[in-house]
Order: C-alpha cells, then structure tokens, then sequence
C-alpha cells in the first residue's frame, strides 16, 4: 500500500467517523428517561416550546410520565413532573444537582453576579452564605412594622382609587421589599422607580424564560452575530443598563445615609457594615440587593394578581374567605399576622393560589455537577434539571379538578390532594424552589372585598379569561378590571385609621425619597401643606 493510498484510506476513515459522531447528535443516550422522538443533529429543538413552556411539557408528561429527557442538540434536559422525583433529586441530593446551566444572555446582563441565576461558583457561596447570614429569622423580624405598614397603604389606595387595583398591587410589593432591602420606600405606582423596576422587570424575565431566545448556548457562533441582525443583544444592553443605573442608584442612597447617620434598618446597611467580612465587593454587594428586589417584588405582585381574579371569578371561596375573617377577627380592627393561626380557610386560599396559578410555573433551571441514578434512569453531570411546578399541580391523578379554584381541597387534606395520594414527598414551600437554591417568601392579605365588573350597557358581569397570563419565567395575569368595594363604612374607617397610624412607620424610609415623592405622600397624609 502507496503512502498517497494511506492517507486517503486514513482520511476516509476519519471522514466516516466525524459523520458517525456529528449523527450521534441529537440522539437520545442509552438509559435516559424516555422522552419525544428526537431528529439527528437538532434533537428536540424544533419542537422545543418557545413560549409558556410549561403547558407543552405537561402534556409531555401525560405521555412519557413524571420525569423524561429533551435533546436540544448534544444537551440533554431533564423535565421532572412529579414530586418524589423532585424531593428526590432536588432535595435529597441536592448537592449534585445545585448548579444552574449556562445561560449566556444572562451573563451579558449581569455578568455572572445574580445569585438566583448564579454558576455554582465560590463567588455564588460567597453570596449565599452573606444571604443566610443577614436575613435571619430573627433579623427579619425587624423588618414587620414596615410590611405591615405598606399593606395599610395597599388597602387605602385600593379604598380611594380602586379602579388602579393592579398598578397598586405592584406598587406595595416592590415598595416592601425596597423598602426592607435598600430602606428607601415608593409612595406611587406612576413616574417613581416602581415603574421603572417592573418595565425592566418584564423584560428581564423574557430575556430568561426557557425557549424565549436563540439556542446560543448550544450554538456559540450566534455569541459573534452583529448587534443590528441580533434583536436580543440591544435588548439584554438596554437592560443592563437600567439595572445599573436603578440598583447601584438605591446602593448610593444607602452609603449616603450610612454616612449621614440616618440609618434606618435596612438589609444592605448591614451588607456593607458586613462588606470586608463576607468578602464581597461593591459590585457583588449591588447585584446581590437587586436580585434579592427582583425575587421578592414581581412575585409577591403576580400571586396577588392571581388571588384577586380568583376572587372575583370563585365568589363561593370569597364569601367563605369574608365569614372566616368576621369570625375570628370582628369588625373592630384590622387582621393581623397573628390571626393567621386562627384562620385555615384563608391559609387554604393562599395554597390553593400557589397551586392554582403559581408564579414560576417552571422553576429555574438547575444542573447537574456529577452523574446521578433515579429508578433507573441516568441523569448525566451537567444536565440541565427542569422542574414542571405547573405540571406538578395541575395532575388530575392528584388534584381533583385541578383547573378549578377551590381551596377546600386543602381544608379536606393537608396537601389538597385526592383521597389515598400519597403525600410524603409533598410540601407547602414547592413553589418555592429546591434545596440549596430555595428561597423565602411572605404572603401578606387584606379584608377588601372583590366583585365582578359589570358591562356598562347591558348591566351583565363581565366573564374573565383565566388563562390571559403574561409570559416569562415569572408569570402573572394581565391587566384586567374588577370592582372594589369596602364591606362596610366600619371597614374604610379601620383602613384609614391604620394607614395614618403608619406615618411614623414610613418617615425614617422617606429621606433619600424625590421632591415629587415626598409631595405625593405629605398630600395622602393631609400634611401638603408643609411642602409647598
């Protein structure tokens, strides 16, 4: 055999193989979960959902069952629809699978720095042990007066204009956690940084959501693609920026009143008292206040979206809701956390919200950082992990009817389950995430009550579409309308009552507030006279 004839048998060979392999793509391994018949080199990709993923993947799970694999090219996913494999892999072995995938429009974004979306790094353990280490249950505790005095507000804005119910909602939970987290509070919905924080907020999600941009994790080439055919990069630049400017803008604030002495309890005075200690930087110490706002402000408002078009649209639970609260707590005061104990039926309508419509109805994605087994099935290292919290709660096997709002599955059994599930691997805390990336969460309730809007011409109430949710990793209704009114005369006089009571509760967050701000709430107080 000639040298020449070596090298073209040698090169076919090695034709041949790189064929072979580049048609493994796709492929789905031996011994993964089953799963939709892939198509060499894309996969699953194809058929890969590119909106509200959850709702595809359920169906998935009807056929192929609580846990199944995607190929989207040479990655494998892992869907999980079950909770025993969800307490199982996510939570009992969460140390194999507490890594997040590579998410490279999130990156361009925060760099890394966000630590719900956060590599399993040192610097994510840095952030993570500076979380647990401010926001203890003690310490949060501290933090009660001005929740509390937000919801009274919550309640009067909804007494005085209730036709704005929705950007009210938004307002009071990103209020409470500005507020709690960077000490400075925002009295209206319309010009402030609350607006600011939601239009940027919105997006921020898309950008996220599985499926909303181009592979570019599994295509690296499309990282090189010109800003002016690549709509996705003006759009994580944009903001970017916005982020920047909003939370390292509040992080200023809160040095300036460091520095003046006008501490006022915040979280992020201790983080940066706590700055050299935890070893964190000035970059690390903003982007970790501005995630912990984004955890704690969309969610808060989308579960109590949810919760409102329950209400008006279930007025059995409403009026069970209202008798239980004349019950325990009369008509001569304003419930308090304190009754919570005393109130199951409304504990059942704040699980069966979460059930109903929870807000991330796909949990973030985790990874996996070594090779795990589950009945069988290999789940290889650095798979990404998706869990169908959607999928989870909406299985007619477990909840019976489960499209239908009804919290008396849960005052009928613990979990809301139908007679003989098995519920050991169930818990309240699911739409919360899992093991090391779990995070807390406050609910907070009022005694207003909803009603159906009626058509102003035909005088017929208006029938709501229950499913018009926006899309994004964290999801909430649209805008749409309702009436509120209060129960009783006695009813707005105690929601006004307790939001003047809470003046001296705001004042020491309103310092670093604008001019404009600071005249808007001296006017709900009746006090615009002394900024004039």
């Amino acid at each position: 055999m000639t040298l020449l004839t070596s090298i073209v048998l040698l090169l076919a060979l090695a034709f041949v193989w790189l064929v072979a392999k580049t048609l493994q793509i796709g492929r789905r391994d031996s011994g993964l979960p089953p799963g939709p018949p892939t198509q060499p080199l894309f996969g699953n990709l194809l058929a890969f959902p590119k909106g509200s993923p959850h709702y595809q993947f359920t169906r998935w799970a009807k056929r192929y069952g609580e846990i199944y694999s995607l190929k989207l090219g040479p990655k494998t996913i892992i869907v999980i629809t079950g909770a025993s494999p969800a307490k199982e892999l996510m939570e009992r072995r969460s140390g194999s699978t507490v890594d997040r995938p590579p998410l490279y429009v999130g990156d361009i974004v925060v760099g890394g720095m966000n630590i719900l979306l956060a590599r399993y790094t040192v610097k994510w353990r840095m952030l993570r042990k500076a979380v647990h280490a401010m926001l203890t249950p003690q310490a949060t505790l501290q933090h009660l007066p001005i929740q509390q005095a937000e919801a009274s507000q919550l309640a009067f804005d909804i007494l005085k204009t209730p036709e704005a119910f929705y950007t009210h909602v938004r307002r009071y939970s990103s209020s409470v956690i500005l507020s709690v987290l960077f000490g400075v509070r925002s009295p209206r919905y319309e010009g402030g940084r609350v607006a600011q924080f939601f239009a940027m907020q919105h997006e921020w999600e898309r950008i996220v959501e599985p499926g909303a941009q181009p592979p570019i994790d599994l295509i690296p080439i499309l990282k090189y693609v010109p800003e002016r055919w690549a709509p996705w990069k003006t759009l994580c630049r944009k903001v970017r920026a916005v982020q920047q400017e909003l939370y390292f803008g509040m992080l200023e604030e809160c040095e300036r009143r460091i520095a003046n002495g006008l501490r006022n309890g915040c979280f992020m005075e201790s983080l940066l008292d706590r700055q050299k200690e935890l070893a964190l930087d000035r970059e690390s110490v903003g982007y970790l206040g501005g995630a912990l706002v984004e955890g704690g402000s969309d969610t808060t408002s989308a579960f109590l979206h949810s919760l409102i078009l329950a209400m008006i649209s279930y007025p059995e639970a409403q009026k069970k809701a209202q008798q239980e609260l004349d019950s325990v707590v009369g008509h001569d005061r304003i419930p308090a956390l304190d009754d919570m104990a005393s109130l199951p039926y409304i504990q059942a309508v704040i699980y069966e919200t979460h059930r109903w419509r929870p807000v991330a109805p796909l949990a973030a994605p985790h990874a996996t950082i070594k090779e795990e087994f589950y009945n069988g099935y290999c789940i290889p290292a650095g798979a990404t992990i998706l869990v169908n919290t959607w999928g989870i709660y909406h299985d007619e096997n477990i909840y019976e009817d489960p499209t239908k709002f009804w919290p008396d599955r849960f005052i009928k059994s613990e979990f809301g389950t139908r007679d003989g599930v098995d519920d050991v691997d169930r818990r309240h805390t699911l739409p919360f995430g899992f093991g090391r990336r779990m995070c807390p969460a406050v609910n907070l309730a009022n005694n207003s009550l909803f009603d159906k809007i009626k058509d102003p011409q035909t005088g017929d109430p208006i029938h709501y579409d229950l499913w018009d949710y926006k899309k994004g990793i964290v999801t909430g209704p649209n805008p749409f309308r309702c009436t509120i009114t209060p129960r009783s005369t006695r009813h707005a006089e105690l929601i006004e009552q307790a939001f003047y009571a809470s003046t001296e509760t705001f004042l020491p967050f309103e310092g670093e507030m604008s001019g404009e701000d600071k005249r808007y709430a001296a006017a709900m107080r009746g006090l615009s006279h002394l900024f004039k």
